[in-house]
């Protein structure tokens, strides 16, 4: 099954690739061997991550970004566009709170545009825990670009400079975002910063915060400068020049790209090795109950978290392994 669908993926079926997400989303074990299966025709894409708070108008900006990479072409060929939303999760369902058909209905009929809401179920940071393998599968499937819409959580979203080669950080005027803008962690993720809904009193002040705080960083001859944009994609005002500004920002540090694509594999190793580890330990060398124990005496301070810890590795990799 998993030899066909991933044939189907490569080919670039819609159904293929929805079910392919389905899978990784639910943590189902076929989809460990479909993602071995793909992984080695991925790597094409270009992938954008969009971040900010809540209210900035980031789905808005996406499908005006949408538009705008699809009325352009390279050698003749129209751009292909995927679409991960990450979304809230719904204390009842489980599921993403606002659905991809109600956020971008105008592209629904576009066989060049796919576009799929994920679910955060809890995962800290921004991106659904499940994103990082959806990326691959649209990668594998030829989509030129893929933008990752993150939940608006604010500061946390810093892991989305893990999984995207660019990203874009969405402020609004009048929501506190100069303050918002302050913190180091969002002015570092940074390779774009966009003030949108401009025609809004304080943009200009927000713009002048913004481009105050980047004054304050040097920068090295022919390093990239995040730029400061104002868009209103209510009415595409400054799409298109922030689209001009994402492909210079591409073109220009070929450094950082290949930096982040190792930075990307460096987490992604990391994660899963952590993940299981996990699985294999309980399954294999805890007796049951044990874990649970170790957790109940931490909240009782009779052992202290990092001596649990050990004690757990010592389980698993014998001490004069680890000398």
């Amino acid at each position: 099954m998993n030899s066909s669908l991933a044939d189907r993926i490569l080919a670039g079926d819609p159904r293929a690739i929805a079910r392919a997400i389905s899978l990784v989303e639910s943590e189902d074990a076929a989809a460990v061997e479909l993602i071995r299966a793909i992984y080695a025709h991925t790597g094409q894409s270009y992938i954008i991550g969009i971040t900010g708070p809540p209210g900035a108008g980031k789905s808005t900006l996406v499908e005006r970004l949408i538009a705008t990479i699809r009325s352009q072409s390279v050698q003749g060929r129209r751009l292909s566009v995927a679409v991960i939303a990450v979304d809230p999760t719904s204390p009842f369902s489980g599921g993403a709170i606002l659905g991809d058909r109600l956020r971008m209905l105008t592209h629904s009929g576009d066989k060049g545009v796919f576009i799929r809401s994920m679910a955060t179920r809890g995962h800290l940071g921004g991106l659904a825990r499940a994103t990082s393998d959806a990326t691959l599968i649209l990668d594998a499937a030829g989509f030129d670009i893929i933008i990752i819409e993150t939940v608006g959580v604010g500061q946390d979203e810093v892991e989305i400079v893990r999984t995207a080669d660019a990203c874009i950080v969405t402020l609004v005027p009048g929501a506190g975002d100069d303050i918002q803008a302050l913190k180091a962690g969002i002015m570092e993720i940074a390779d774009l910063f966009v003030v949108n809904k401009a025609d809004r009193d304080g943009a200009e002040r927000l713009a002048l915060t913004l481009e105050s705080n980047l004054s304050l960083h040097s920068f090295k001859p022919g390093q990239w400068r995040p730029p400061v944009l104002n868009t209103v994609a209510t009415t595409n005002t400054g799409v298109t020049e922030l689209v001009d500004a994402i492909w210079r920002f591409r073109d220009q540090d070929k450094t950082l790209q290949s930096r982040r694509q190792r930075m990307r594999g460096e987490s992604r190793l990391r994660d899963l090795v952590s993940q299981r580890f996990m699985k294999r330990l309980e399954r294999n060398g805890l007796k049951p109950g044990e874990f649970d124990d170790l957790v109940e005496r931490i909240a009782a301070r009779s052992i202290d978290p990092y001596s649990a810890a050990d004690q757990l590795l010592d389980r698993v990799i014998p001490v004069a392994a680890k000398t």
